[in-house]
């Protein structure tokens, strides 16, 4: 597995003199583990956030009108206004259903 873990700073946030909070922006898969670290100005939407770490590009597969994504664990709407220390967490679609994965197990063990 390859793990990504970069920095990035917003640069045109700290020369205009705003006061900036630290995030991380978080995607994984069974190949890869990508964490980047950004420093965005107060008031940065959760959209946005994910848009300067630059995943978006890096990881063409995200689809965020569709995937769900959240801070440490709790969903999260894409204008959710970020805080200092926040990590977004881009959350891919289910391979397969959890109900019916189960079933499937509880049919099997009963035979």
């Amino acid at each position: 597995m390859a793990i990504m873990n970069e920095d990035v700073i917003c640069t045109n946030a700290s020369a205009g003199g705003e006061q900036l909070i630290r995030i991380q922006v978080c995607y994984a898969t069974s190949a890869i583990q990508a964490l980047k670290t950004l420093s965005v100005p107060v008031g940065t939407l959760l959209h946005d956030g994910i848009k300067l770490s630059g995943l978006l590009e890096e990881m063409r597969e995200i689809d965020l009108s569709c995937w769900r994504v959240g801070i440490y664990g709790k969903l999260k709407t894409l204008d959710t206004v970020l805080r200092d220390q926040d990590r977004i967490e881009i959350y891919r679609p289910l391979i397969a259903d959890p109900m019916e994965s189960r079933r499937k197990r509880a049919d099997k063990k009963a035979r």
